[in-house]
């Protein structure tokens, strides 16, 4: 089947590179010049694994193709994705300019009849006005056939996974409306996406309006379960409470199960922020509240500056004179991914605070110092800001270490270079990367989130326990 796709971002060429693997002739198309120039060369935008691999067979085999003329990419395809940004705006409701301009070019060079599929993630009743947009485009050349079927087709990838979620998906979503081209559009969706039916019926169909809903639903339950998690491991530190023997305890639970039960420093990346926003938002503007997905988004707003909260404890407010090791920009690993990445309000933190920042990063190296000094308006913080070459180089002379990135490289170091390299022996693990006691065997003084540990009861159970004898340490 021809499948162009609008869009050559994240979504887009991940959609784009795993359709021409099951077969398909794809074209990409995006308005960036320079971005096409790089995809026609051979190299990649973005960072994702097994990416680069999948896009240079298919290219080579001649499956997938890359333009900036929409004109042609009408022309080329059956089926049509949207596959463009849709920010959020300052009141948290997503920006749906990019995906209603792609309507409108689609409409004014639509020849015949065409799927157009809104991949992007969109807040309900977005496919009734990109509808509204291409029917507007032909009505203006005179034409009143119905030249178009809109459905809705969330994505669900994971930013380091995505190759493996597509190819290997728990579910398809597919949102279609009662139509006259229903059975005909129904049959090239399912010719589409049938290698993944083969064994087992892995499409959902549902209305567009619940398909639009959906994708929103499962981004705020999983950030709510993160949030959750976060906020049992605040308590656990006041408690002297352990959180990695409480989420195996309620992870052996089928009913709970053990995804998204790591606490950490919050959720960050190009989903969960914007989509819980956009929920909150949508329910706003329909006269109502989304109270828990609010709290959830509350919850990891604090989590972020729980790091420093942490140093702060240590080395009370004023940070000047020391210097801080970060290791992990990212938001997640196997991605160069900096937005809403927590890394971002920590060394904002530290900086405001006088602190000296060295960051290292296994792959977001250059995107972390940009973001950084997008962040940083004063210059004579950004002074104080580097990204290192290495682990171990941000580590050197460091008064404390802050683990914000779960990068598998850091999960085992060699602890005897950063004693001769550090300092001060303190390490702040905001993805309890490490087990307490082995640390403090060693002579660091260590914090986790969560973990039953010195610091922890230092600062914070010991104290409710001189007040609340009844709570055993």
């Amino acid at each position: 089947m021809k499948i162009s796709i609008v869009g050559a971002g994240y979504v887009g060429l991940v959609t784009g590179g795993c359709l021409a693997e099951l077969g398909h002739q794809v074209m990409c198309i995006d308005n960036d010049a320079a971005k096409i120039a790089t995809l026609n060369a051979a190299g990649l935008p973005i960072y994702e694994p097994g990416l680069q691999e999948l896009m240079t067979r298919n290219r080579t085999e001649g499956r997938i193709q890359f333009t900036t003329s929409m004109a042609d990419a009408v022309e080329h395809g059956e089926v049509i994705f949207i596959a463009v940004g849709t920010p959020s705006m300052e009141d948290g409701s997503a920006d749906l300019q990019h995906v209603l301009t792609v309507a409108s070019q689609i409409g004014r060079h639509l020849k015949k009849f065409k799927v157009i599929v809104n991949k992007s993630t969109v807040p309900v009743g977005t496919a009734y006005r990109v509808q509204k947009c291409l029917q507007d485009e032909l009505t203006k050349r005179g034409i009143q056939d119905s030249l178009f079927e809109v459905i809705s087709n969330p994505e669900f990838l994971k930013e380091g996974a995505a190759i493996k979620d597509f190819m290997q998906p728990d579910r398809i979503v597919i949102g279609m409306d009662k139509s006259p081209n229903y059975q005909a559009v129904h049959q090239k969706v399912e010719l589409l996406y049938s290698s993944f039916n083969r064994h087992h019926a892995r499409t959902i169909w549902m209305d567009v309006r619940s398909a639009e809903l959906t994708k929103y639903a499962a981004n705020a339950m999983l950030a709510t379960r993160i949030s959750f998690m976060n906020e049992i491991a605040n308590l656990s530190d006041l408690l002297g409470a352990d959180i990695d023997s409480i989420r195996r305890g309620i992870g052996a639970d089928q009913r709970i199960g053990h995804d998204f039960l790591y606490a950490g420093t919050g959720y960050g990346g190009s989903c969960f922020p914007k989509d819980t926003r956009a929920l909150i938002q949508t329910a706003l503007d329909c006269g109502s509240q989304m109270k828990v997905v609010t709290a959830v988004e509350n919850v990891n707003d604090q989590q972020k500056t729980l790091l420093v909260s942490r140093l702060i404890q240590y080395f009370g407010e004023d940070f000047s004179g020391l210097k801080f090791a970060v290791w992990g920009m990212a938001f997640k690993p196997n991605t160069d991914d900096m937005r809403e990445a927590p890394s971002r309000v920590i060394v904002q933190e530290l900086l405001k605070r006088g602190a000296t920042v060295s960051a290292f990063d296994p792959l977001a190296s250059n995107e972390g110092l940009e973001a950084v000094k997008h962040d940083t308006a004063n210059e004579a913080h950004l002074k104080r800001f580097h990204m290192a070459d290495s682990a171990y180089s941000a580590a050197s002379k460091a008064d404390a270490l802050l683990v914000v990135t779960e990068w598998k490289t850091f999960h085992h170091p060699d602890f005897e270079i950063l004693k001769e390299s550090m300092n001060q022996l303190l390490i702040v693990d905001g993805r309890n990367l490490y087990e307490p006691q082995l640390l403090q065997d060693l002579g660091f003084a260590y914090q986790g989130i969560g973990r039953r540990n010195q610091l922890a009861l230092t600062f914070k159970a010991n104290q409710r326990l001189a007040q609340k004898e009844e709570i055993p340490a």
